[in-house]
Protein backbone atom coordinates (compact mmCIF):
# COMPACT_ATOMS: atom_id res chain seq x y z
CA UNK A 1 0.00 0.00 0.00
CA UNK A 2 1.37 3.41 -0.96
CA UNK A 3 2.18 5.64 1.98
CA UNK A 4 2.75 8.88 0.09
CA UNK A 5 1.96 10.31 -3.29
CA UNK A 6 4.08 13.42 -2.85
CA UNK A 7 7.54 11.94 -2.27
CA UNK A 8 9.65 12.34 -5.41
CA UNK A 9 12.17 9.60 -6.15
CA UNK A 10 14.78 8.87 -8.81
CA UNK A 11 16.44 5.73 -10.14
CA UNK A 12 19.81 6.12 -11.86
CA UNK A 13 20.10 3.93 -14.99
CA UNK A 14 23.47 2.76 -16.32
CA UNK A 15 24.34 0.60 -19.32
CA UNK A 16 24.20 -2.86 -17.76
CA UNK A 17 21.74 -2.03 -14.98
CA UNK A 18 19.40 -4.98 -14.48
CA UNK A 19 17.56 -4.04 -11.29
CA UNK A 20 16.49 -0.52 -12.25
CA UNK A 21 12.97 -1.70 -13.10
CA UNK A 22 12.75 -3.72 -9.88
CA UNK A 23 13.67 -0.57 -7.98
CA UNK A 24 11.11 1.38 -9.99
CA UNK A 25 8.36 -1.07 -9.01
CA UNK A 26 9.37 -1.01 -5.33
CA UNK A 27 9.38 2.79 -5.18
CA UNK A 28 6.13 3.08 -7.09
CA UNK A 29 4.46 0.72 -4.65
CA UNK A 30 5.76 2.55 -1.59
CA UNK A 31 5.14 6.12 -2.76
CA UNK A 32 2.14 5.79 -5.05
CA UNK A 33 3.89 7.88 -7.68
CA UNK A 34 6.16 7.11 -10.60
CA UNK A 35 9.93 7.34 -9.97
CA UNK A 36 11.99 9.40 -12.38
CA UNK A 37 14.38 7.23 -14.39
CA UNK A 38 17.58 9.25 -14.77
CA UNK A 39 20.09 8.28 -17.46
CA UNK A 40 23.74 8.04 -16.36
CA UNK A 41 24.83 10.46 -19.07
CA UNK A 42 22.60 13.25 -17.82
CA UNK A 43 24.33 16.08 -16.00
CA UNK A 44 21.28 17.41 -14.17
CA UNK A 45 19.20 15.78 -11.46
CA UNK A 46 15.51 16.57 -11.01
CA UNK A 47 14.39 17.92 -7.65
CA UNK A 48 13.78 14.67 -5.74
CA UNK A 49 13.55 13.53 -2.13
CA UNK A 50 15.32 10.18 -2.61
CA UNK A 51 17.93 8.93 -5.09
CA UNK A 52 18.51 5.23 -5.71
CA UNK A 53 21.45 3.57 -7.45
CA UNK A 54 20.29 0.10 -8.50
CA UNK A 55 22.00 -3.23 -8.95
CA UNK A 56 23.29 -4.80 -12.12
CA UNK A 57 26.56 -4.88 -13.99
CA UNK A 58 27.16 -1.26 -14.97
CA UNK A 59 29.53 -1.10 -17.93
CA UNK A 60 29.90 -4.88 -17.73
CA UNK A 61 31.90 -4.58 -14.47
CA UNK A 62 34.98 -3.70 -16.50
CA UNK A 63 38.03 -2.39 -14.58
CA UNK A 64 36.32 -2.86 -11.19
CA UNK A 65 32.66 -3.24 -10.37
CA UNK A 66 31.18 0.26 -10.32
CA UNK A 67 34.44 2.03 -11.23
CA UNK A 68 33.36 3.36 -14.62
CA UNK A 69 29.82 4.15 -13.49
CA UNK A 70 31.22 6.20 -10.61
CA UNK A 71 32.64 8.61 -13.20
CA UNK A 72 29.36 9.06 -15.07
CA UNK A 73 28.19 12.69 -15.33
CA UNK A 74 25.12 12.10 -13.16
CA UNK A 75 27.18 10.79 -10.24
CA UNK A 76 28.69 14.23 -9.72
CA UNK A 77 25.17 15.50 -9.13
CA UNK A 78 24.33 12.52 -6.90
CA UNK A 79 27.36 13.35 -4.76
CA UNK A 80 26.35 17.02 -4.61
CA UNK A 81 22.81 16.16 -3.56
CA UNK A 82 24.06 13.71 -0.93
CA UNK A 83 26.27 16.46 0.49
CA UNK A 84 23.12 18.58 0.87
CA UNK A 85 21.39 15.81 2.81
CA UNK A 86 19.29 14.11 0.12
CA UNK A 87 19.01 10.38 0.98
CA UNK A 88 20.80 8.03 -1.42
CA UNK A 89 20.27 4.25 -1.47
CA UNK A 90 22.72 2.06 -3.40
CA UNK A 91 21.97 -1.65 -3.78
CA UNK A 92 24.52 -4.28 -4.90
CA UNK A 93 26.24 -2.69 -7.90
CA UNK A 94 24.89 0.59 -6.55
CA UNK A 95 26.81 -0.05 -3.32
CA UNK A 96 29.93 -0.66 -5.38
CA UNK A 97 29.36 2.61 -7.26
CA UNK A 98 28.96 4.54 -4.00
CA UNK A 99 32.25 3.23 -2.63
CA UNK A 100 33.99 4.08 -5.91
CA UNK A 101 32.69 7.66 -5.71
CA UNK A 102 33.91 7.98 -2.12
CA UNK A 103 30.40 8.51 -0.77
CA UNK A 104 30.91 5.41 1.36
CA UNK A 105 34.12 4.00 2.89
CA UNK A 106 35.64 0.64 2.07
CA UNK A 107 35.53 -1.52 -1.04
CA UNK A 108 33.67 -4.54 -2.39
CA UNK A 109 36.06 -7.33 -3.35
CA UNK A 110 35.62 -10.73 -5.00
CA UNK A 111 33.57 -13.13 -2.89
CA UNK A 112 35.69 -15.26 -0.58
CA UNK A 113 34.51 -18.40 -2.37
CA UNK A 114 35.48 -16.90 -5.78
CA UNK A 115 31.98 -17.69 -7.04
CA UNK A 116 28.89 -15.76 -7.98
CA UNK A 117 26.30 -16.23 -5.21
CA UNK A 118 22.56 -15.96 -5.85
CA UNK A 119 20.23 -16.95 -3.01
CA UNK A 120 18.29 -15.64 -0.05
CA UNK A 121 20.25 -14.74 3.08
CA UNK A 122 19.36 -13.64 6.60
CA UNK A 123 20.23 -10.16 7.79
CA UNK A 124 20.28 -8.70 11.27
CA UNK A 125 19.17 -5.07 11.51
CA UNK A 126 21.87 -3.29 13.51
CA UNK A 127 19.76 -0.27 14.41
CA UNK A 128 16.42 1.29 13.57
CA UNK A 129 17.25 4.97 14.11
CA UNK A 130 17.89 5.78 10.45
CA UNK A 131 15.51 6.46 7.56
CA UNK A 132 16.69 3.28 5.84
CA UNK A 133 15.95 1.01 8.81
CA UNK A 134 12.90 2.89 10.06
CA UNK A 135 10.60 0.05 9.00
CA UNK A 136 12.45 -2.54 11.07
CA UNK A 137 13.20 -3.12 14.74
CA UNK A 138 16.76 -3.12 16.06
CA UNK A 139 17.99 -6.71 16.13
CA UNK A 140 15.25 -7.93 13.79
CA UNK A 141 16.20 -10.75 11.43
CA UNK A 142 14.95 -10.45 7.85
CA UNK A 143 15.29 -12.55 4.70
CA UNK A 144 16.60 -10.71 1.63
CA UNK A 145 18.04 -12.06 -1.67
CA UNK A 146 21.63 -11.56 -2.79
CA UNK A 147 23.08 -11.86 -6.29
CA UNK A 148 26.71 -10.83 -6.62
CA UNK A 149 30.26 -11.87 -7.44
CA UNK A 150 32.03 -8.97 -5.73
CA UNK A 151 30.25 -8.48 -2.42
CA UNK A 152 33.08 -9.07 0.04
CA UNK A 153 33.13 -5.84 2.06
CA UNK A 154 36.62 -4.71 3.05
CA UNK A 155 37.91 -1.77 5.05
CA UNK A 156 40.88 -1.26 7.34
CA UNK A 157 40.43 -1.93 11.05
CA UNK A 158 40.31 1.76 11.97
CA UNK A 159 37.51 2.35 9.48
CA UNK A 160 35.61 -0.71 10.70
CA UNK A 161 35.97 0.39 14.32
CA UNK A 162 34.69 3.85 13.40
CA UNK A 163 31.72 2.44 11.46
CA UNK A 164 30.73 0.28 14.41
CA UNK A 165 31.43 2.92 17.03
CA UNK A 166 29.32 5.50 15.19
CA UNK A 167 26.46 3.10 14.55
CA UNK A 168 26.92 3.20 10.80
CA UNK A 169 26.59 -0.53 10.13
CA UNK A 170 23.00 -0.99 8.96
CA UNK A 171 22.84 -4.74 8.31
CA UNK A 172 24.95 -7.83 9.00
CA UNK A 173 24.77 -11.34 7.60
CA UNK A 174 23.48 -13.86 10.12
CA UNK A 175 21.59 -17.16 10.34
CA UNK A 176 17.84 -17.52 10.81
CA UNK A 177 18.29 -17.16 14.58
CA UNK A 178 20.30 -13.95 14.26
CA UNK A 179 23.66 -15.55 15.04
CA UNK A 180 26.67 -14.06 13.26
CA UNK A 181 28.97 -16.75 11.93
CA UNK A 182 31.28 -17.59 9.05
CA UNK A 183 28.76 -20.14 7.79
CA UNK A 184 26.08 -17.46 7.55
CA UNK A 185 28.40 -15.00 5.76
CA UNK A 186 27.92 -15.61 2.01
CA UNK A 187 30.89 -13.63 0.72
CA UNK A 188 33.48 -13.23 3.49
CA UNK A 189 32.61 -9.61 4.32
CA UNK A 190 34.56 -8.28 7.28
CA UNK A 191 32.59 -8.32 10.53
CA UNK A 192 29.68 -9.81 8.54
CA UNK A 193 28.80 -6.36 7.18
CA UNK A 194 26.03 -6.30 4.56
CA UNK A 195 25.32 -2.56 4.53
CA UNK A 196 26.95 0.66 5.74
CA UNK A 197 26.08 4.35 5.92
CA UNK A 198 27.99 7.60 5.57
CA UNK A 199 28.74 9.90 8.49
CA UNK A 200 25.46 11.80 8.11
CA UNK A 201 23.46 8.57 7.73
CA UNK A 202 21.75 9.82 4.58
CA UNK A 203 23.65 7.45 2.26
CA UNK A 204 23.28 3.68 2.54
CA UNK A 205 24.98 1.01 0.49
CA UNK A 206 23.94 -2.63 0.83
CA UNK A 207 24.68 -5.76 -1.18
CA UNK A 208 21.35 -7.62 -0.60
CA UNK A 209 18.36 -6.69 -2.79
CA UNK A 210 15.30 -5.53 -0.78
CA UNK A 211 13.55 -4.58 -4.03
CA UNK A 212 13.46 -8.27 -4.96
CA UNK A 213 11.31 -9.25 -1.99
CA UNK A 214 8.35 -6.89 -1.90
CA UNK A 215 5.46 -9.35 -1.87
CA UNK A 216 3.18 -10.63 -4.60
CA UNK A 217 4.80 -13.39 -6.64
CA UNK A 218 8.28 -12.67 -5.23
CA UNK A 219 8.02 -15.14 -2.35
CA UNK A 220 8.16 -12.76 0.59
CA UNK A 221 7.84 -9.16 1.68
CA UNK A 222 10.74 -8.49 4.04
CA UNK A 223 11.99 -5.89 1.57
CA UNK A 224 8.70 -4.00 1.61
CA UNK A 225 9.36 -2.68 5.12
CA UNK A 226 12.53 -0.96 3.95
CA UNK A 227 10.76 1.09 1.29
CA UNK A 228 7.61 1.81 3.28
CA UNK A 229 9.69 2.67 6.34
CA UNK A 230 11.93 4.93 4.26
CA UNK A 231 8.94 6.73 2.81
CA UNK A 232 7.40 7.14 6.25
CA UNK A 233 10.65 8.52 7.65
CA UNK A 234 10.97 11.06 4.84
CA UNK A 235 7.31 12.10 4.77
Amino acid sequence: MALSNTLKTAVIVFPGSNCDRDMQVALRGATGSEPIMVWHGDSEMPDVDLITVPGGFSYGDYLRSGAIAANSPIMREVSARAAKGVPVLGVCNGFQVLTETGLLPGALMRNAGIKYVCRDVWLKVDGDETPFTHGYDAGQVVRIPIAHHDGNYFADDDTLDRLEGEGRVAFRYCDANGTLSADANPNGSQRHIAGVMNENRNVLGMMPHPERLIGGALGGDDGTAMFEGLVAALA
